[in-house]
């Protein structure tokens, strides 16, 4: 395992370089025309296949593009140490809605969006594998990865996509290898089990006031409003993945609002050292890190 390790670690020190932009259409939705911008290492060669990360952006399903800077910042920090980054775009379903995505919008239109974000981003995700060839991308370590409400719609997408997909065929053959969560909640946890537990990273704030931290109600509404709606965050998927002996790395903020939802690129090295050890080499590390709002 060692010189296993340590061949890895030459093998990526390889592709830390400058990187290129690519941008594809992997989907028409009505008058939505969906693309992914694919960040590549610059001196890849043929045949070349590196771990992925598929990243899916905030903004409340409202507002927020593939291409802003922070989101795009992460996939060229990827493609500069070793991997492919591809930071996609979706429907904004509550984009010019007057009731947002807040406990106004009704249960059932929540659960909505919920379902077709996570459909996006399996389409998404069956693109890249379609295409893993072109995009020099193993299909076998594909990290899923979002901010807020892009996490929300990859957790669903991970976890939940016997529940939420229409066509389980069309996604046969996409894997995740490893998840990325900045402060994002899952409809129902209970469809984690041993068989679809990956390793993970969390970032999630005690008193996020949007996205609950354990279970909570969604933006914490009140019983009686139309967006009373039950989510699982961070602390009840990490309980669930430390029973399955599965890996995680999980960022407490104690104090913490939603400001933690924002990419945390101080920590990225640590962030990607626990894919590779644990998507690639194989061990098992449980780690929970607290700190306190400053």
């Amino acid at each position: 395992m060692r010189v296993l390790t340590i061949a890895l670690f030459l093998f990526l020190g390889v592709y830390a370089t400058a990187q290129t932009k690519t941008t594809y259409t992997y989907s028409i939705k009505g008058k939505d025309t969906l693309k992914l911008d694919v960040y590549t290492p610059e001196n890849i060669k043929a045949g070349d296949k590196l771990p992925t990360l598929l990243w899916m952006h905030g903004g409340g399903f409202s507002v927020g593009s593939r291409d802003f800077k922070d989101d795009a910042e992460l996939c060229q920090y990827a493609a500069q140490h070793g991997y492919i980054g591809i930071s996609i775009s979706y429907r904004l379903l509550r984009k010019g809605t007057k009731t947002g995505f807040g406990c106004d919008c009704t249960k059932e239109d929540k659960l909505e969006v919920f379902k077709q974000a996570a459909i996006d981003y399996l389409d998404a995700a069956a693109f890249v594998v379609s295409n893993s060839n072109q995009l020099h991308v193993d299909t076998k370590l594909l990290i899923a990865g979002g901010s807020s409400a892009g996490a929300e719609g990859t957790l669903n997408a991970v976890f939940m996509k016997e529940h939420f997909a229409d066509n389980l065929e069309k996604y046969k053959q996409v894997q995740f290898a490893g998840m990325f969560s900045c402060a994002g909640a899952i409809v129902n946890a209970e469809y984690i089990t041993k068989e679809n537990a990956i390793p993970s990273v969390f970032y999630h704030g005690t008193e996020d006031n949007l996205v609950p931290f354990a279970s909570a109600p969604h933006h914490f509404c009140d019983p009686e409003k139309p967006g009373y709606l039950f989510l699982d965050g961070a602390k009840v998927i990490v309980d669930k993945l430390e029973d399955f002996e599965t890996s995680y790395y999980f960022n407490i903020v104690k104090g913490g609002k939603h400001e933690i939802s924002r990419i945390p690129y101080e920590e990225l090295d640590k962030v990607f050292n626990f894919f590779q050890r644990t998507m690639i080499n194989d061990e098992v590390i449980q780690t929970t890190i607290i700190k306190t709002k400053s």
